[in-house]
């Protein structure tokens, strides 16, 4: 969409060869695909679960040269509905050839696009189904809304043979109505996926159809305000930034952008320009995984724990951002390319936002004596997408400030899952939001991989606290406190927990690189809002998100340790990732490491957040400590003079 307040940055800079870790390409895509099934004599009966990139060694990316020739792979997951069996192939587009392929036994690939929209025709065709649904006085089923959600795992013999959806309904009453307002209570589909087929329909009782319409359009709203005027981003000059491919410049912040279908948008080699030099300090960052674990025990939502990014792929879900304005100002994007299960390409165009935001007062001092005032604007980078699951909206957001700060943030939004109650009826676990109408209480709980590269890939990692010194001697009057940090040498130290009241923290330091005072240079974790989930130890979702127990997990760097739950969480039992990693309880001092954050979202639903929910946040801060030898924004030039300034924003 192009319009005043968006507008595209063409970049017109042809690459000679690709970057290492350039995303892979339509014709790439497509040679790989050819290569797969030309080699292996694939059937139709094969499926495509994701095709991407297989990045380089991390020596090869950090030693490559513009220009130079590095070869490309493509890594496959591949299904075979005929059997259930699993793949994984790495396929050379250098030379053309399968470099290895070998079967995963006893695991199920994420859930494919293509087989949400087969689950809910074939559901739709479904006698018994159609019966449970006649109960209720529904009988155009054209009108009835299908979410397949994963089957997770509950120990039944079912779940470990054959590949599973839990289909829950919802039915519109016109093709353009909001159907999350009228759920299909105690109905529930348990279908095989490879087979196409319904296992079986269970109708554990017919709950009235909640009767009020939730549509949220202006011609739904009805009167929208007069009084909000024109609020206009402009750039005359242009953006700040340059791009060339995938790689961006901003004052002073050097990275390359990258998608994968799994994680979505991925940051790669990011490094802050200082003296002269590029300094890294992220080596890769990504959403890693999240699960939505839901509270209410009854029996429409006693299984819902979806694991968004491991069981779906939250990249596959990404927003096309033309389909609305979801960013201000001068505007670049970047595209994604990925394939659908049946080996063809998608082009996804628009998902990954790059532009620049005013953020008002970067730093400020009035010397009261001479009335001098000196003031300095920030402004940030931001590069984000946004991921469409069902009925929720999640937004990623990456912001890189002046001073040298990483903020990570994301925005959840969308519409709140939904269920129906018998008319005069309270919810003990979640909140009526409109009459019959209920939306559970539940969390989203994500996990960050941040492979660290803090001036060099040899760091180490120090929880920091402020402790009260005890009152005596050295501490006449009791008001002495400090800072202390201890280092964590081992896997185990490193499973730690948010502690506000002790202002925790987190530092990773370079011991080999000094500042200016002799001190090791460091970037430290800021926790934001955050808390634990409330689930059971026993229960089935904290066994296969195991990860969700702790908020700081630290490993050393290993190339196939790349998702917390494991790497096929679908109707996983659960173990799997950082809990079964770190029980070897591996050194982390002083080498090339990977720190995980987890975020919780507790979400108690309000009847504000319907029919559709207000922005919330959550997120944390990379900030220097130590890494510059003083305020790393001074040279920010003041802004121009205007009679109506105001620096309180």
């Amino acid at each position: 969409m192009e319009n005043m307040y968006e507008t595209p940055v063409k970049n017109h800079t042809a690459q000679a060869m690709p970057h290492p870790l350039d995303p892979l390409t339509v014709q790439e895509i497509e040679a790989v695909v050819q290569i797969a099934r030309s080699e292996r004599g694939l059937s139709e009966s094969v499926r495509f679960a994701s095709v991407n990139l297989h990045e380089p060694a991390k020596e090869t990316v950090l030693a490559f040269e513009p220009g130079t020739q590095v070869a490309r792979e493509a890594e496959l997951i591949l299904l075979d509905n005929s059997d259930g069996m699993a793949y994984e192939a790495i396929i050379s587009l250098t030379e053309g050839r399968i470099v290895s392929w070998k079967q995963v036994p006893g695991v199920q690939p994420s859930i494919m696009l293509d087989e949400f929209f087969e689950c809910e025709q074939l559901l739709k065709s479904d006698p018994a189904y159609q019966a449970a649904l006649r109960k209720r006085g529904i009988t155009n089923f054209e009108l009835v809304m299908v979410d397949p959600w994963s089957a997770g795992n509950y120990g039944a013999e079912e779940e470990q043979n054959r590949r599973l959806t839990r289909a829950l309904s919802w039915v519109r009453s016109d093709p353009n109505d909001n159907g999350y307002a009228h759920p299909i209570e105690g109905v529930l589909a348990l279908v095989d996926l490879n087979k196409m087929e319904v296992v079986r329909i269970e109708d554990h009782g017919v709950v009235p159809l909640p009767p009020q319409p939730g549509n949220y359009t202006p011609e739904a709203v009805g009167q929208i305000r007069t009084d909000l005027k024109p609020l206009e981003i402009t750039q005359p000059e242009g953006p700040s930034f340059s791009v060339n491919g995938h790689e961006v410049r901003w004052q002073k912040w050097h990275l390359h952008v990258g998608f994968t279908t799994r994680e979505g948008l991925v940051l790669h080699t990011v490094g802050y320009e200082d003296q002269g030099r590029i300094r890294p300090v992220l080596y890769r960052a990504a959403l890693a995984e999240m699960v939505v674990p839901y509270g209410d025990p009854t029996i429409t939502h006693n299984r819902k724990n979806a694991f968004d990014v491991g069981e779906y792929g939250i990249g596959t879900l990404a927003n096309a951002l033309e389909l609305g304005c979801d960013c201000l100002g001068v505007i670049h994007y970047f595209d994604a390319v990925v394939s659908d299960s049946r080996g063809r390409v998608v082009c996804l165009p628009n998902v990954i936002c790059l532009h620049e935001e005013d953020y008002g007062i970067l730093w400020k001092h009035v010397d009261w004596r001479t009335n001098q005032a000196e003031v300095r604007r920030s402004r940030r980078l931001v590069v984000s997408f946004i991921a469409t699951v069902g009925n929720y909206e999640y937004g990623f957001f990456w912001y890189f400030y002046q001073d040298g700060t990483i903020q990570f943030e994301i925005k959840l939004t969308g519409i709140i899952n939904t269920g129906a109650l018998p008319p005069g009826a309270k919810p003990k676990y979640g909140q009526l939001v409109a009459p019959q109408l209920y939306a559970p209480i539940h969390q989203h709980i994500f996990n960050v991989r941040m492979d660290m590269m803090v001036d060099g890939l040899r760091n180490s990692v120090y929880e920091v606290h402020t402790e009260a010194e005890p009152q005596g001697p050295g501490n006449p009057n009791g008001n002495a406190y400090y800072s202390k940090a201890t280092l964590l040498a081992r896997e185990a130290q490193a499973q730690q927990v948010i502690d506000p009241f002790s202002a925790r923290c987190w530092k990773i330091v370079n011991p080999h690189s000094l500042n200016g005072l002799g001190e090791p240079v460091a970037y430290k974790l800021m926790p934001g809002e955050n808390t634990l989930p409330f689930a059971h130890p026993e229960a089935s979702v904290m066994k296969r998100a195991g990860f969700t127990r702790k908020h700081l997990w630290v490993t050393p760097y290993q190339p196939d340790e790349r998702y917390p739950a494991g790497d096929y969480p679908n109707q996983h039992p659960g173990g799997a990732g950082l809990p079964a990693w770190t029980q070897a309880n591996r050194s982390i001092e002083d080498t090339d490491i990977v720190i995980w954050y987890t975020l919780n979202a507790h979400h108690t639903p309000r009847p504000e957040d319907w029919p559709v929910m207000p922005v919330g946040y959550i997120g944390f801060m990379l900030k220097p400590v130590g890494f510059f030898d003083r305020n790393p924004a001074l040279d920010v030039p003041p802004p121009a003079p205007h009679g109506d300034c105001c620096e309180h924003q």
